[in-house]
């Protein structure tokens, strides 16, 4: 989908600061930066091991907070940043998803927070927060997907281009004066 929009898809080690600090930097001042990086830890926190909470924490808390900082230094006057979060920064309908919910929460504070320190510049962050999508993270028919249906208003994932026409949209002219929120698109599970 990047190419169509004439976009450059970049993939970086989002848990490791330094080299994801320099790809950014590389990429010089950009109009737009869409932080897609996540990973997903679920399970007892009695039982779960403590090295891939932490590393759940790099890719989705640490991870996009230094990516918008390094975009932030070069980016011109209404500049977009726009960070993928989750539906469970709000809601966590289930067990074993407590240390998920708490990075995507932070993400949360984290676009409020910043939204305010680049306000001053018209540059834009904001938080698209979907529900099940379609993915390898979370697949339409895999073990989850009835469960997770069963708390949506809409019974289906999204489709990842219904998540990416969002996403454009808060990118475009429409959204120079939206910041600082989260924008949910759940198909009503935290309805």
């Amino acid at each position: 989908m990047a190419e169509e929009t004439g976009a450059t898809a970049i993939q970086a080690n989002s848990a490791d600061r330094d080299p994801l600090v320099a790809t950014v930097a590389s990429r010089g001042a950009l109009d737009v930066i869409v932080i897609n990086a996540g990973t997903l830890v679920l399970g007892d926190p009695l039982q779960l091991d403590p090295d891939d909470i932490d590393r759940m924490i790099d890719v989705n808390v640490r991870a996009p907070y230094h990516a918008a900082v390094e975009a932030a230094r070069q980016m011109h006057e209404g500049g977009r940043i726009i960070i993928i979060g989750s539906v469970n920064g709000d809601r966590m309908p289930f067990a074993g998803g407590a240390a998920y919910a708490m990075t995507k929460s932070a993400v949360q504070g984290m676009v409020r927070g910043l939204a305010r320190d680049f306000g001053d510049r018209g540059i834009t962050v904001n938080s698209i927060q979907p529900g099940p999508t379609d993915s390898e993270m979370n697949p339409a028919d895999g073990p989850m997907a009835e469960t997770m249906h069963s708390f949506m208003a809409i019974k289906r994932h999204a489709r990842p281009e219904e998540i990416a026409e969002f996403v454009a949209y808060v990118a475009g002219p429409h959204g120079a004066m939206i910041t600082g929120a989260m924008h949910t698109i759940d198909g009503g599970f935290g309805a």
